[in-house]
């Protein structure tokens, strides 16, 4: 490994060794957020209607996904503060094996997902639309995972170039299946949104493949996969006590917006449409804040492992102050250029164009408000699964993001009779509620 291990570093050199580890993992944040930005234009360029399929569609997706991640997660803080080959490679095999099960166990409901998008209101058009989405794309969270897993474990030991590297590969892949799958180019039929999926499995695949290749090529010591097979109960155990407790947060969070576009497919479809795109834009700013809080859980992690508070405490300080910064860059451009973002994911030719640009604008105005707690909630995450500390920011996060985030979006939005910018509001107040909550906490156990 190669941690960093000097004490009492300096608050220039904390930053030097966070921005070393942090910027790779922005970049393949953002190289896999354009992954999916990429199927949100096109299939936008497309139509509205199939663009509305697939935001309700990938939603329920990437809930599932990122509930199955909490193993890949709790991977992260265990491997940075492990000392030995051994225990690298048995906690990164319990990631695979538990969430291997877990995406075996979810393929079904996505399999089925129209009466379960039905029973949340959505009409029946949009859900079976939604559906053939999922049939094809369901299977391939099973990949997914094992790429967060394995991802996890090449950033806790600090490479993260290769994980840019990857992921800016699959991001090609899948810019190129889209481009002729969805459209029809290059000889090949054109699907619309069942083309989008196709192309989304095989970024899956690709990304699988190369991880893989390189835990085995570069680091042969850890032996990976050598009688993957045989399970260890007792290092399982440690992964899901962490793992779990991270899982249901991320499903609190993403829940909260997968609600949200349930509370915007009720106002309407174009309002969806809208939410979808802004959506895209909040994500792609989030994806700078998730790679600042990876970086906060290695070096969290490794501190935490050898004892260290004045370097737990002096990093925690530096690692805030840049994402303070990122965020109040990204309400300049939020607030600045509304139009020209959101016009990025409309054709010309859109006869909705213009109800989307405005509805769109004022969304936009409301991301830009909660970039500042957004970021602060999750990089107290971060800091959080560094220490090992998981179960109570959990409770933390559920009370923040649905009785105060969900129940004010459902009071401002249709009580309240503000519509789309209500829901938003409500998403406003619970990641606030979540940032204040989790700073709170981490500060008082450091």
């Amino acid at each position: 490994m190669t941690q960093t291990t000097a004490l009492h570093q300096s608050h220039s050199a904390h930053l030097r060794d966070i921005f070393r580890i942090g910027v790779p993992l922005i970049g393949g944040h953002l190289a896999q957020f354009a992954i999916g930005l990429t199927d949100t234009i096109m299939i936008g360029w497309y139509g509205v209607e199939e663009l509305a399929a697939l935001v309700l569609g990938s939603s329920m997706f990437f809930l599932i996904f990122l509930v199955g991640s909490g193993f890949a997660w709790a991977v992260m803080p265990l491997v940075a503060a492990a000392h030995d080959a051994q225990t690298i490679r048995r906690v990164t095999r319990m990631g695979l094996w538990l969430s291997t099960l877990f995406g075996v166990l979810c393929i079904p409901i996505m399999w089925f997902a129209s009466p379960l998008l039905q029973m949340m209101g959505q009409e029946t058009a949009l859900a079976d639309d939604a559906q053939i989405y999922l049939r094809i794309l369901g299977p391939a969270v099973l990949p997914a995972l094992g790429v967060m897993v394995l991802k996890s474990y090449l950033a806790a030991l600090e490479r993260t170039a290769v994980i840019f590297w990857i992921t800016i590969l699959a991001a090609a892949v899948n810019a190129g299946m889209n481009y002729a799958l969805i459209f029809g180019n290059w000889g090949a039929p054109e699907l619309g949104i069942v083309g989008a999926a196709w192309a989304s499995v095989s970024v899956q695949i690709v990304s699988l493949i190369g991880v893989v290749v390189y835990a085995r090529l570069i680091l042969p010591e850890h032996g990976l996969f050598a009688r993957l097979w045989r399970p260890d109960f007792d290092v399982m155990g440690q992964v899901a006590r962490l793992g779990v407790p991270i899982g249901l947060t991320n499903l609190s969070e993403a829940g909260l917006f997968a609600a949200s576009a349930i509370l915007m497919g009720w106002i309407g479809t174009v309002p969806l449409a809208a939410h979808g795109i802004v959506l895209q834009c909040a994500t792609a700013s989030f994806m700078v804040h998730l790679g600042l809080s990876n970086a906060a859980t290695i070096r969290a992690g490794q501190a935490f492992g050898r004892n260290d508070r004045e370097h737990l405490r002096r990093g925690a300080v530096m690692i805030i102050a840049a994402s303070l910064t990122v965020g109040i860059l990204t309400i300049c451009v939020f607030l600045g250029l509304p139009e020209p973002l959101i016009s990025l994911f409309l054709a010309e030719d859109e006869p909705n164009r213009q109800a989307i640009l405005f509805l769109g604008t004022g969304l936009l105005a409301m991301a830009a408000l909660f970039q500042l707690t957004d970021g602060a909630q999750v990089l107290a995450l971060g800091l959080l699964r560094g220490i090992q500390d998981t179960t109570l920011p959990m409770v933390m996060a559920a009370i923040s993001y649905w009785p105060i985030g969900l129940g004010s979006a459902l009071l401002l939005g249709f009580t309240l009779d503000f519509g789309h910018l209500g829901v938003w509001a409500g998403l406003v107040l619970g990641l606030g509620c979540a940032a204040v909550s989790m700073m709170i906490r981490f500060w008082r156990r450091v």
